[in-house]
């Protein structure tokens, strides 16, 4: 009888351990994943989760500083167009197989098959054939890539790049198991079936609910990681994530609703960490048709936006008013270059706009509608409506579709039609490349507004051969420049990271990245 009201206690002690308890990381994330393969992902939601299940051959560390990862080391040829990495012995697949160059040649093939429909493959446009690849004018094994044997991986380019090993950090650079793939296509990505090579495992996934991650004992690194697993709690209602964070059933929550952002300061003071970050919020308009194919359009509807009431009013001086479309905080790049109009005054700037709106052919007698898409969340909504009040001094009327994120970003990468869409951009790596080829005519995944201006194609073109630092960066800002002119990305504000982290979390380091790989954290 003594035992078995020990046995009792015990298990009643268990239910009423604090959220987090027994170094598992209770983390919410603003939004379910809309895919777990690493070839069919876009969003940053994911590129967290894939952080945790799958490593590439170099890594991001939690101060957001480029080191190896499956690649122990690499070698660059002399003219810079073939990087030679050498795996390290130890890296191993979940089930403890050893993962070799032959796991990334087929898995950067299946990258740029036409087939797998990868709408992110253009990031590593600058492996050699990449694009002919991944346009279907050549076969998958043209692509540049090789093993030279089990622990040897050459990559072959069609041109020096200065940002490749950041790029190879991407989720789309992560390898894929192939008998995984090859015995349940594309049901490999699930509980039961992934086999990853990251720090952790998917154990279960309900959506809507919760992903739990297990330590993962095959990892290289595995004796280094002190978290015993993970949940991952989509939490699209940002009070919702406020509230479940004091109660202590988060650790962390990477989203803050903004109307509650002085509450917030005076309250959780110490659990608040709002950091510089390499994001922009934009509106994306479709460039395809009318009212949006008129420039002039555009412009007015870019004029008329307050960004300084966003910044402070909606949001609650989280994020800064922006004109420019790359984010600030790039050493390289410097300063980003600012739409023509931004210093003129307010209501010179509203004069403006309302005789370009007039001179597209819109007003009284012809008044201009607009439907406004957007993924749930009531920041997002808040700034929705402030931006359609501002619409409506040119006569500009608007109304909104609504839908969860995995679907609003699974319309937008369709290529369906829209008229605006809400987005925004948290950098891969800290380049403005990275920020500037979401506009590019051949990025099918990602050019939301498909937008395709020869001018600025050609600038971009000259930027990823420039050997130059200097020259490189100034060809960057003139793409800039006519990407502003033009305006498919109507920029709102540029953000910084907004966290709630637990103070029993430790090793979570802010970094301009906002990234906090699992592997790193440990429970006070």
């Amino acid at each position: 009888m003594v035992l078995l009201v020990a046995r009792v206690l015990a298990m009643l002690l268990l239910f009423l351990l604090p959220a987090g308890a027994a170094g598992v990381w209770r983390r919410g994330e603003t939004a379910d994943p809309g895919s777990l393969d690493p070839h069919r992902t876009s969003t940053s939601v994911e590129q967290h989760i894939l952080d945790e299940l799958y490593e590439g051959l170099t890594v991001y560390d939690s101060h957001g500083a480029l080191k190896p990862g499956v690649a122990s080391g690499w070698r660059i040829s002399a003219d810079g167009l073939t990087t030679t990495f050498a795996l390290r012995p130890d890296a191993r697949w979940s089930n403890g197989e050893r993962v070799t160059a032959d796991d990334f040649v087929y898995s950067l093939r299946r990258l740029m098959d036409p087939r797998t429909g990868a709408g992110y493959a253009n990031i590593l446009y600058m492996l050699k054939n990449a694009k002919a690849v991944n346009t279907g004018a050549l076969p998958v094994e043209a692509l540049g890539v090789r093993a030279i044997d089990a622990g040897t991986l050459e990559i072959a380019l069609e041109h020096r790049s200065a940002v490749l090993l950041d790029a190879l950090t991407h989720m789309t650079a992560m390898p894929v198991y192939r008998p995984a793939v090859e015995r349940w296509g594309d049901g490999f990505a699930r509980a039961g079936r992934m086999v990853g090579n990251g720090a952790f495992v998917l154990r279960r996934y309900v959506p809507n609910e919760r992903l739990v991650l297990e330590k993962n004992p095959y990892f290289h690194d595995a004796a280094s990681v002190a978290l015993d697993g993970e949940e991952i709690v989509p939490v699209t209602d940002r009070s919702s994530g406020l509230r479940r964070f004091m109660a202590g059933e988060l650790d962390s929550y990477n989203e803050l609703p903004t109307d509650q952002i002085a509450f917030i300061r005076r309250t959780l003071a110490g659990s608040l960490r709002l950091t510089p970050s390499l994001g922009t919020s934009y509106y994306a308009l479709d460039t395809r048709r009318p009212p949006l194919d008129d420039v002039r359009v555009r412009q007015a509807l870019a004029m008329a936006v307050d960004r300084d009431f966003l910044a402070d009013a909606i949001w609650g001086g989280t994020t800064q008013p922006s004109l420019s479309f790359v984010a600030p905080g790039l050493p390289a790049y410097g300063a980003p270059t600012r739409a023509a109009f931004a210093d003129m005054d307010p209501f010179a700037r509203e004069d403006e706009a309302r005789r370009l709106i007039g001179e597209a052919g819109y007003g009284p007698h012809n008044p201009l509608h607009l439907t406004l898409r957007l993924d749930q969340g009531e920041n997002n909504r808040a700034t929705a409506v402030a931006v359609a009040d501002m619409w409506r001094r040119l006569g500009v009327t608007c109304d909104f579709v609504v839908s969860d994120a995995a679907s609003f970003f699974s319309y937008l990468g369709s290529g369906a039609p829209f008229q605006v869409a809400r987005s925004g951009w948290f950098a891969d790596f800290p380049d403005a490349e990275n920020f500037l080829f979401l506009a590019e005519g051949d990025n099918r995944g990602l050019n939301y507004a498909h937008f395709h201006d020869a001018r600025f194609d050609a600038l971009m073109g000259e930027a990823d051969v420039e050997a130059d630092a200097a020259r490189r960066q100034a060809l960057m800002h003139e793409a800039e420049a006519v990407l502003l002119a033009k305006l498919p990305y109507l920029p709102l504000m540029s953000y910084d990271a907004p966290n709630l982290v637990s103070p029993h979390l430790g090793g979570w380091d802010a970094n301009i990245l906002d990234h906090h790989p699992g592997r790193y954290i440990f429970k006070r």
